[in-house]
């Protein structure tokens, strides 16, 4: 039976390719055989495949947050802000998949995860180095939780080179300088493995794009899309927090943290902050 014939008795359309003896298929393009093996449990318990996928999932879509936001911080640095709308539009998305995730991984009962969770040994969410890279990103920089990754020197070595660089609100902030804001030097050329702290100057220069959006109006938009990331980032936190405390509650976590205490602190650790403090004064 020929190729036509078989689409035919198959129902399918006669121009569907079905040999793919010398032709990449889907799963090919997506090496779908790595990925469907590498779910590994350590135990024998059912829902363990679930707490493993949730976080492999998790990570490959904070790899794309990271594509993102180099591409629109590159975007930026260089003076040419719209394409960088598109990007961030796109993250504050990927966000969203995210939060919900907390959502799947919470039908996990606390019952159900104490059958598996010695097995995960000193393992923890607290050593995503992805995630680490979104905070370095975002100007949330913290020399210290580099420690957990000097075991593995090419990453430990790119945690340095990003705790280095500046972020995508310096970025934003240099864009502001370049449009004729007056801005501190202090802010444009400071230490950029420090966390950004807020600037009176700065705060001045977005108080003038949101009073007159019309003039800066790709500064304003560049602005609100930061304002959507900051957000989500921190409802992704507080679902992470409420999940954390919904499966164990006060119990240290894995990797040695003290668990839902030191997630709740992450909380008041705020991005961008001028973009928050200037809606008081408008």
């Amino acid at each position: 039976m020929n190729n036509n014939e078989e689409n035919k008795s198959m129902g399918l359309e006669k121009e569907i390719q079905t040999d793919f003896s010398k032709a990449m298929s889907y799963g090919d393009y997506l090496h779908l055989d790595k990925i469907l093996s590498s779910q590994h449990r350590c135990s024998d318990h059912h829902d363990e495949m679930l707490f493993i996928i949730i976080h492999q999932a998790s990570e490959l879509w904070m790899k794309l947050i990271l594509h993102e936001v180099k591409a629109s911080t590159e975007s930026i640095r260089n003076n040419d802000l719209e394409p960088s709308f598109k990007m961030l539009s796109r993250v504050s998305r990927i966000q969203q998949q995210l939060i919900q995730s907390w959502n799947v991984l919470a039908t996990l009962t606390p019952a159900e995860y104490m059958e598996f969770r010695d097995k995960l040994g000193q393992s923890s969410g607290f050593q995503s180095h992805q995630n680490r890279l979104i905070e370095f990103a975002l100007g949330n920089k913290n020399v210290h939780t580099l420690s957990v990754f000097q075991h593995q020197i090419d990453l430990y070595e790119q945690m340095q080179q990003s705790l280095h660089e500046p972020s995508i609100y310096d970025a934003a902030i240099n864009a502001l300088a370049v449009r004729g804001l007056p801005i501190d030097q202090e802010a444009l050329h400071r230490d950029w493995s420090q966390s950004y702290q807020p600037n009176a100057s700065v705060e001045e220069a977005w108080l003038t794009v949101y009073r007159n959006v019309d003039q800066y109006w790709d500064l304003y938009e560049l602005a609100e899309k930061l304002v959507d990331i900051g957000s989500q980032q921190q409802l992704w936190r507080f679902n992470h927090m409420t999940t954390v405390e919904r499966i164990i509650g006060h119990k240290q976590g894995t990797g040695g943290s003290s668990g839902v205490t030191y997630l709740k602190r992450a909380l008041d650790q705020h991005f961008f902050p001028e973009l928050w403090s200037l809606r008081a004064k408008l």
